[in-house]
């Protein structure tokens, strides 16, 4: 699909990262003149990449003089639309567009694309495992995974999994999926979305922009804020909800026999719930989503049920670290929201000790509360200011303790736990007080648990 007269445009790529990167290249792949601009840092494996492609950059500023000519923008989904520089391109009538509209406009490669407040990353990576491993020529793409668009200029393949972020979702507009599958909506971001949940609510539901007859929407049937959605919306896609009991026109669900049954037009399949290789009820969701997608596609019933017992999960997502001197080890640093750190506390034993803390994103934690008193015995703070954290669980758990280091959270957490425990890092915030992201923190904790030395 050329786009008309891409030649001589000039376009502007706001971001100097793997999607801002990816869409210089297939910018520069298209004939155009392109130009990226980072107001901070580019690392400098991205750097060496825009030299190596020719591709002119600038970073510690925004020359807005050249910004300004662009004929269109391709804005990096982590930089806020109220910023000055995003501002002045609106205000001069230039189309801003995200990286995954702008790559696909070149592929005609099918889309199954993914989105929801949590288990995004667990339900893509699991789908891309059944699809790879029935021989299907696929790209993973979007918040995990390599640059879509920089797969689209340089690779072919047949079909694409994709990640996507509510901040993704805002600049898209002609993209469509042919899968659309969302998982959950629970509050976050809501700081992006001027604290109004209607806002991010709409974000996730661009994920049914465009979609025909021919394509499909798979969610989860019992969520509150989606059903509600769901009754006010006009999509013309086949409507795949999924459930954890058998209801009205459910398409993936576990029988009485605890078996997951899928059912779709062309493939009905049944598993024992006993085979999947991910626990819990929320993956239990997961697995019923990547089904549905797979059987969709057309994927064989063998193959679909061997990836679904054989995948091996998600690092940094309830991972089990290590147990030592009687207490297990779990590091669950992506939980960067209260729902997710929700989830985590429903899989957990009692005796738990919480590490919660980190950058704050208007959290509400009575969410987690009636959890957090049958379960958590003791709960560690981490993080730059635990003000808000300790005023609220005062007096909630028989342990509160306020460190500001990673180190001496787990000193804190080996003075607290005795054998049979579980120690949980599920913070509940985003990472940046302390580390660079939560694989940082999460990959710090690891490092701190491996140390610890048997009794």
């Amino acid at each position: 699909m050329q786009h008309n007269s891409d030649k001589a445009r000039t376009l502007v790529v706001l971001g100097g990262g793997e999607s801002g990167v990816g869409a210089a290249i297939l910018g520069k792949e298209k004939g155009m003149n392109v130009f990226l601009s980072d107001s901070g840092t580019i690392s400098p494996r991205y750097r060496a990449i825009l030299d190596k492609e020719g591709i002119e950059w600038e970073e510690g500023c925004h020359s807005m003089d050249k910004i300004l000519s662009a004929d269109e923008v391709v804005k990096s989904p982590g930089i806020p639309p109220n910023v000055p520089v995003m501002k002045a391109i609106v205000e001069k009538g230039i189309p801003v567009i995200s990286e995954i509209e702008f790559a696909g406009r070149y592929t005609d490669a099918k889309m199954v694309c993914i989105t929801g407040s949590n288990g995004k990353t667990t339900t893509t990576l699991l789908t891309y495992h059944i699809l790879k491993n029935a021989g299907i020529n696929v790209g993973l793409a979007g918040n995990v995974g390599r640059s879509l668009a920089l797969q689209v200029a340089r690779e072919h393949h047949d079909v694409y999994v994709i990640e996507l972020s509510s901040f993704q979702l805002e600049n898209m507009y002609e993209f469509k999926a042919n899968i659309a599958v969302l998982l959950n909506i629970t509050p976050d971001h809501l700081d992006r979305y001027d604290y109004k949940m209607e806002n991010y609510v709409k974000a996730k539901f661009r994920i049914l922009r465009n979609l025909t007859p021919q394509d499909a929407f798979i969610y989860w049937q019992d969520d509150p804020v989606i059903r509600s959605q769901m009754d006010r919306i006009a999509t013309e896609a086949r409507l795949f909800p999924f459930s954890e009991h058998d209801e009205n026109q459910t398409h993936a669900y576990v029988d009485e026999d605890d078996s997951v049954v899928f059912d779709t037009p062309d493939t009905s399949l049944r598993m024992p719930r006993a085979d999947l290789s991910l626990n819990g009820l929320h993956n239990l969701y997961n697995s019923m989503a990547a089904g549905l997608s797979a059987c969709l596609l057309d994927i064989k019933k063998e193959d679909i049920r061997k990836a679904l017992s054989d995948f091996e999960g998600v690092e940094h997502r309830l991972e089990f670290v290590r147990e030592v001197n009687g207490v297990r080890y779990i590091n669950d640093s992506k939980a960067t929201n209260v729902n997710s750190c929700w989830y985590a506390l429903e899989s957990m034993p009692e005796n738990t000790v919480l590490i919660l803390g980190g950058k704050d994103k208007g959290n509400d934690y009575t969410e987690i509360e009636p959890l957090v008193r049958d379960k958590v015995k003791a709960i560690v703070c981490m993080g730059a200011d635990n003000s808000k954290l300790e005023a609220f669980f005062a007096g909630k758990v028989p342990e509160l303790v306020s460190t500001h280091s990673l180190e001496d959270a787990v000193a804190a957490c080996r003075r607290l736990s005795q054998p049979g425990d579980t120690v949980l890092l599920s913070p509940c915030c985003a990472s940046f007080d302390l580390f660079k992201s939560y694989e940082d923190r999460g990959s710090r904790f690891k490092e701190a648990v491996r140390a610890i030395p048997e009794d």
